[in-house]
């Protein structure tokens, strides 16, 4: 597939080599108004190409900068995207299945925060779903790490939706900003409070939620973690309306603050291949790996904050867990296009991991 004059050719398969790449380079081709040319995307997945999730969010910020896409068909494994003037507005995204509703938010929220006046995201879809952050885990852990560069954003999660379904809704409301703010995240302090959310949904008596709530609790009390000791673990069960909720389904998310600010946490989805009190094992696991790991955010926020620092307006520092694929992806795609420079170092102390950049100073060309 040929680009234009001046398009860049991205490799789809790169390290992570799945839909982040295709996420980024979409969101980071709109503001800087690169043309792509995307290749062998997915293609060391057992299903390669696009799938719908991906095509939902590649039409989306077509949509809101009036752009042209080229090649973006189900299973395509190349496209060429070239973006035009950025527009604020409303606008609707349904994956019609239960693609993620939380992967077109990021794709999505970073164009949004540059364009000429407010915007509002219906997005539609799967919210709580398989390799994918669960809707609570977005508004509550990374909504408020993205704060750290300036942006508000507000939300409204409509109804839930799970596998295989969808069926979910949720909405983002967008300010835009100027520019972004560094970010300082490297003293993760000490655990100050411990929140969480079990539900359940659909014909799921509200058992299932409670069940799941108490093995992650007794699982906390085997490990004995130092990080918790003096802190109470809040954990509140419910089962979802009908009105809030569309199909079965059972969760839990876990938020950890800390006396420094910090925001991180763990969870778990329910399946039916599994007891509830493994599920909820496992979502205790995932917690204590985020408060243990010595850093600022936990392994799932790391690679987000990859590309608003690469934007940002001067030196950010980002203290972390041992530093994931996704996070060496997202700094390879944020290097490629933006031109920001990465630097990552082990902390021998605590054996966590400093990531600092030189964010380029995107300015919003509208404002």
């Amino acid at each position: 597939m040929s680009g234009d004059p001046g398009y860049r050719e991205i490799d789809g398969s790169v390290m992570e080599g799945g839909g982040q790449i295709i996420r980024i380079t979409g969101s980071l081709a709109t503001l800087l108004q690169i043309p792509v040319n995307i290749l062998k995307i997915r293609a060391g997945r057992a299903s390669p190409g696009l799938k719908a999730q991906h095509l939902t969010g590649l039409h989306l910020i077509k949509d809101m900068s009036s752009g042209v896409l080229r090649g973006a068909d189900f299973g395509s494994k190349e496209i060429f995207f070239q973006p035009g003037k950025i527009r604020g507005g409303a606008y609707q995204a349904d994956t019609k299945s239960a693609g993620a509703v939380c992967l077109l938010a990021q794709i999505s929220l970073p164009v949004a925060l540059f364009a000429p006046e407010p915007t509002v995201l219906n997005l539609r879809g799967g919210t709580n779903t398989d390799m994918a952050p669960q809707i609570d885990a977005f508004t509550e852990i990374f909504l408020p790490n993205l704060k750290q560069f300036g942006p508000e954003i507000e939300y409204e999660v409509v109804k839930k939706g799970f596998f295989p379904k969808g069926g979910g809704e949720a909405n983002f409301f967008v300010t835009p900003v100027k520019s972004l703010r560094p970010i300082q995240l490297d003293d993760p302090g000490k655990l100050i409070s411990v929140e969480g959310w079990c539900f359940c949904a659909g014909s799921l008596p509200i058992k299932v939620a409670e069940s799941i709530a108490r093995s992650f609790k007794e699982e906390l009390r085997e490990a004995n973690s130092p990080a918790l000791r003096g802190v109470k673990v809040n954990i509140e069960t419910y089962k979802e309306t009908p009105a809030a909720a569309f199909g079965n389904g059972s969760g839990i998310v876990v938020v950890a603050k800390t006396s420094t600010g910090c925001v991180l946490g763990g969870g778990a989805l329910g399946s039916p291949r599994e007891t509830t009190e493994e599920t909820g094992r496992k979502a205790a696991q995932d917690f204590l790996e985020a408060i243990e790991c010595g850093g600022c955010v936990d392994k799932y926020v790391q690679d987000q904050m990859i590309l608003f620092m690469g934007l940002a307006d001067g030196e950010s520092v980002l203290r972390t867990g041992p530093v994931t694929l996704h996070t060496e992806s997202a700094i390879f795609i944020t290097q490629q296009l933006t031109g920001a420079k990465f630097d990552i170092s082990n902390d021998p102390n605590n054996n966590s991991w400093l990531i600092r950049c030189q964010g380029v100073g995107y300015k919003n060309k509208y404002l």
